[in-house]
Parts: structure tokens; C-alpha cells; sequence
């Protein structure tokens, strides 16, 4: 038998392979990456509730959104049909007192009329008066002109008498 360089470097390796089993290598590597195994399980597991989580809090939140739009769009509906009710009731208010106005500048007209044919009436006897009285003064002597004014302004006052009441 010829005892050469890799004989040793056989022997060498059995040495070592029963070395590491002496030592119980390959068990605390065993054991260190079934450590390591449980752990990265318990992560994986962890992982999946925190996922779990996150949906069940998704899903929540987009319920929240979807009821949060509704709520909006009730609002803005709401909203709406209030501005519209006060545009009709401002527009029926604004029409009416439109109609109040025009009927008080209609009477206030009627009124001014009224008080001008008074005070035309007023006038034009006032100037009949002073015609006739300069007539009667200019055409008959002066005891007829006394008489006949007498006469003629008692029945002016009493015709005044009459149209004011």
C-alpha cells in the first residue's frame, strides 16, 4: 500500500467528519435552523394576522369613504334644495312687494289727482268769483253790485260748503 498525499488528506477528512459528530455539530445546526425555522414561522404568522388586520382596517375605511361620499352628496342635495326653496320664496317676496309698490304709487297717483281737480275747482271759482265781481263792478251801479255780491258770495260758500263735505 502506498501511503501518498491523498490517503492523508482521506484520513484527515474522516478525522474531521468525526470530529463535528464528537462535537455534535450537525445537531446544534440542526437545532439553530429549526430555531431559526420557528422563527421565521412565527414572523410568516404574525405577518398573515397583520395582513388580516390591514384588510379588515381597508375594507373599514373604504365603508367610511363610501358612507362619508353618500353623506355628501345627501348634504349637497339637501343644500341644493334649500338654496332652491329660498330662490322661489326670495322671488315670491320680491314679486310681492313689487305688487305692494306699484299699488301704493297707483293710489298715490289716484290721491295727487284727486287733490289737483281740488285744487283746480278751488282756483277756477276763485277766479270766477273775481270775473264776476270786476263784471258786476264795471256794469252796474253800486247798490245793485253790493246786492248781487252779497248774493253771489253767499252762494259760493254755500256751494263750497257743499263740495268739501
Amino acid at each position: 500500500m502506498i501511503i501518498d498525499a491523498t490517503f492523508w488528506v482521506a484520513v484527515s477528512f474522516f478525522i474531521f467528519i468525526g470530529g463535528l459528530v464528537y462535537l455534535k455539530v450537525p445537531q446544534k445546526i440542526n437545532n439553530s435552523l429549526t430555531i431559526q425555522i420557528s422563527k421565521i414561522k412565527k414572523d410568516i404568522e404574525e405577518a398573515e394576522k397583520l395582513k388580516v388586520e390591514a384588510k379588515n382596517l381597508l375594507s373599514d375605511y373604504e365603508n367610511k369613504i363610501d358612507k362619508s361620499k353618500k353623506e355628501a352628496r345627501d348634504i349637497i342635495n339637501i343644500a341644493k334644495k334649500d338654496s332652491e326653496k329660498n330662490i322661489l320664496d326670495k322671488t315670491k317676496k320680491f314679486h310681492e312687494l313689487l305688487e305692494e309698490r306699484k299699488k301704493n304709487a297707483e293710489l298715490k297717483i289716484i290721491q295727487m289727482k284727486e287733490n289737483a281737480l281740488k285744487d283746480i275747482k278751488n282756483i277756477s271759482i276763485k277766479i270766477s268769483i273775481e270775473t264776476v265781481e270786476r263784471l258786476i263792478k264795471n256794469s252796474i251801479d253800486k247798490n245793485k253790485i253790493e246786492k248781487i255780491y252779497s248774493e253771489s258770495l253767499d252762494q259760493v260758500k254755500d256751494s263750497l260748503k257743499h263740495t268739501k263735505v
